[in-house]
């Protein structure tokens, strides 16, 4: 990088619009644990069954089928504020309400209700998701996505580490009521942002009809070739660490780390790794391409959830921990750079919001489905089984690289039509 070229980078990461980006990052960041991670602390506390805690994975299913009402915000807009500003405003105000209401409820007593309340803050989180992504293409021009897609994904994971690490160290020293009225009160400054940010310009047509808004992106990609196995991939490539990921908070309460050691070790040391496997991930596919990448990273993955057996042996020792979250969340990191890359070089940029979320969709599908039964499995192989099957089961995933990843091709062949 030329001397110019890092004055103009300096220059643009102060800009109004790259904070914004990163704030908009922050406040999507934010909601996502309090209803995995914070929330299966809470009810692993309360004694409820650990079969149950795995069935909860379902309160994730909006961010699945966030695709579906994607193109009712794309095709409408609100009198106040804007298209794009006016449902963020809605589904800021929704999300901040819901964390409460999800704090008021009680895990042990009342289930149902907190598995309700849970839904409502996925869903409302997951349609702030689809106006954020939207905003910032809109927002940004092409030269600057780049960099405001950096930093939305690193205010992302600072909403992340304050809501899991930050939450399950406080829960330590107060209710968890109180925790999820603070998360729920940190989503104020967001709002003072979308009422201060400006609303996106656009020459381009909007859409008239829902068919327009939301049918022909999806005849687009559907009309591939190999389109759903392309789609069975993307389910499949991450499915054994996202199954794995989703029982690990009941698993280091149960082998004795206390909640502020999960806080400070697993939370606030692993958001380093993930942020260096980030960087690292993306250097090195400058180096090897896509998909050398996808292989690299994918065994890496896969061994590192094997790791976590290490812990059934070792019991509660810290540094043990440390070193097991720092390779799962480093091998982490650089799998989902190469998997979110590969994901935007097969979308047509004609209708990249649409198809990208079908795609991020997708993603989300082994995070929650996959993971429901994750607590019986667990509840019935043991820890050190349970995370050997994680660990095979991130095989076909490897095995389908074959086809859509060649070593020896630098990137993923575009799609042809049928």
């Amino acid at each position: 990088m030329t001397d110019i070229e890092k004055k103009t980078l300096i220059s643009q990461i102060g800009t109004p619009r790259m904070l914004v980006s990163m704030l908009m990052g922050f406040a999507c960041g934010l909601p996502l644990l309090l209803t995995i991670t914070v929330l299966q602390a809470w009810m692993k506390e309360e004694g409820v069954d650990l079969g149950v805690i795995g069935l909860m994975s379902f309160v994730g299913l909006p961010y699945t089928l966030k695709f579906l009402w994607a193109p009712f915000l794309d095709r409408f807009t609100l009198p106040l504020l804007g298209r794009r500003r006016g449902w963020l405003l809605v589904a800021q105000v929704c999300l901040m309400i819901a964390i409460a209401g999800l704090g008021m409820s009680q895990p042990a007593a009342r289930p149902m209700v907190m598995a309700m309340a849970a839904i409502l803050v996925a869903f409302f989180s997951a349609s702030q998701d689809i106006v954020v992504d939207a905003y910032r293409r809109e927002d940004l021009s092409d030269e600057e996505l780049g960099l405001g897609s950096s930093l939305y994904v690193n205010g992302y994971r600072v909403g992340m580490l304050l809501a899991s690490g930050g939450g399950l160290i406080m829960a330590d020293h107060m209710p968890y009521s109180q925790v999820y009225l603070i998360m729920a009160a940190c989503m104020l400054p967001c709002i003072a942002v979308t009422l201060l940010a400006k609303e996106p310009t656009i020459s381009e047509p909007l859409p008239v009809n829902m068919l327009e808004a939301g049918i022909n992106p999806l005849i687009e990609y559907f009309s591939r070739k190999n389109a759903l196995w392309m789609l069975t991939f993307i389910l499949f490539y991450k499915l054994g660490d996202s199954m794995a990921g989703a029982m690990t908070t009941p698993f280091y309460l149960d082998v004795g780390f206390t909640k502020t050691e999960i806080g400070s070790v697993v939370k606030l040391f692993g958001f380093w790794a993930t942020i260096s496997g980030t960087i690292i991930g993306g250097v090195i596919m400058l180096r090897t391409g896509i998909n050398r990448s996808l292989w690299i990273f994918g065994v890496l993955q896969a061994a590192s959830t094997a790791c976590f057996a290490i812990l059934t042996k070792t019991g509660p020792s810290i540094e043990v921990l440390a070193g097991v979250i720092a390779f799962e969340n480093l091998s982490s990191g650089m799998g989902t750079a190469a998997y979110m890359a590969f994901m935007a070089s097969i979308t047509n940029k004609k209708f990249t919001a649409t198809q990208y979320a079908l795609l991020t969709s997708l993603m989300g599908i082994p995070r929650v489905l996959a993971s429901m039964p994750t607590g019986y499995l667990a509840k019935w192989f043991g820890w050190e089984p349970f995370f050997i099957t994680c660990t095979i089961i991130a095989v076909p995933g490897l095995l389908m690289l074959f086809k859509f990843a060649p070593w020896n091709s630098p990137k993923p062949p575009p799609l042809p039509t049928a």
